[in-house]
């Protein structure tokens, strides 16, 4: 059973590790190399002091594990090992120098996150309904997995087991090259007149969301992971190539586009269900407090799921837009009852 747990390292997912785990009743020590990091994590958990923790989480870059682990393992010889890297070939080798330390040392991997880092940004319940990746060796005894596991699901994600080779490519393609195309495209945007930027819309604000995250991590996490990312970015390379030779090509811009279009409904809906086709639901609502509680309060009268919503509102603008994201089925059931009611619903789109 477990009860007492290591952290190294206070950034954003030690730090959500532990304020998780604190939720559930075990004990979780906060340890950093800076001490303005590790007071703040501390005091955010309250976090205490473990002896013979069950787990050691090292919740730092990967680059830095050989300057703890050594350490760690002197210090607590009984323990079982993971780390939360965003690469794990690289830590499997690594391990693999340590004799028998691959029986007791789970790399792993929460596929959760947010662009902004530290402990200030941590959340309890970064990680539920995540998926949280395990490479574990060969040779990882029954016990150490099992402790690992009762820890991922303490923190409400699900694990899923794969080669840290596998895990790799997986991540190469769907979180590392995404971060890179992000920012590339954020880059362009230097040096823009302040009042082109003004016309910015939810388009741009999506593409370039994690466009904000921290560079000194991901300067690792590319760096560790170059040799997977090099294929892709050259795979990408070779696309910008081809639509800038179809410039003059409508219908190979057409086909370029459909292309993205098929990849994008590749990817799964909520909590890795099959990704669905949602209708919109538009609402002008007036520019006033309680207006949305309202509307939601009807979601729930009528029983219908809202799975997501957006706001468009102008400063000044006495009234605002909302576009609600339902089933087809909900969202004309929705329609019909607002607009019974008076709400200034408009046709629903799909």
């Amino acid at each position: 059973m477990l009860a007492k747990v290591r952290i190294i390292g206070s950034g954003l997912i030690g730090t959500s590790i532990g304020l998780g785990l604190v939720q559930q009743g075990i004990a979780v020590e906060m340890v950093d190399s800076d001490p303005s990091a590790q007071a703040l994590a501390k005091d955010l958990i309250g976090g205490v002091a473990v002896i013979d923790p069950e787990i050691v989480i090292f919740a730092l870059p990967t680059s830095r594990l050989s300057q703890v682990i050594q350490d760690e393992i002197a210090l607590n010889p009984q323990s079982t090992f993971m780390d939360v890297g965003s690469v794990k070939n690289e830590v499997v080798l690594y391990i693999q120098t340590f004799p028998g330390l691959s029986a007791r040392f789970l790399p792993t991997h929460p596929m959760a996150g947010r662009e902004i880092g530290g402990a200030s940004s941590a959340r309890a319940d970064l990680f539920q309904g995540r998926s949280w990746i395990l490479t574990p060796e060969a040779d990882c005894v029954p016990e150490s997995k099992k402790l690992v596991l009762e820890l991922i699901e303490c923190l409400g994600a699900t694990p899923i087991e794969l080669s840290a080779l596998d895990h790799d490519a997986a991540v190469a393609k769907i979180s590392h090259l995404p971060q890179i195309a992000a920012s590339l495209v954020a880059k362009q945007l230097t040096g823009t007149p302040l009042e082109w930027m003004e016309l910015a819309g939810q388009g741009l604000r999506d593409t370039t969301r994690i466009a904000g995250s921290d560079e000194q991590l991901w300067k690792e996490i590319i760096y560790s992971n170059r040799s997977e990312i090099s294929v892709l970015l050259t795979s990408l390379q070779n696309d910008l190539a081809q639509m800038i030779q179809a410039l003059d090509d409508p219908a190979e811009i057409a086909s370029l586009i459909a292309a993205g279009r098929a990849g994008k409904a590749m990817i799964p809906g909520k909590h890795g269900g099959i990704a669905r086709e949602y209708a919109y639901l538009p609402i002008v609502i007036d520019d006033k407090p309680g207006q949305l509680g309202a509307i939601f309060n009807e979601c729930a009268a009528m029983q219908v799921n809202v799975e997501d919503l957006n706001i468009e509102h102008s400063p000044g603008q006495l009234s605002a837009l909302i576009t609600l994201s339902l089933s087809s089925q909900d969202a004309e059931k929705l329609s019909a009852h607002l607009t019974s009611i008076g709400w200034n619903v408009h046709p629903v789109r799909k």
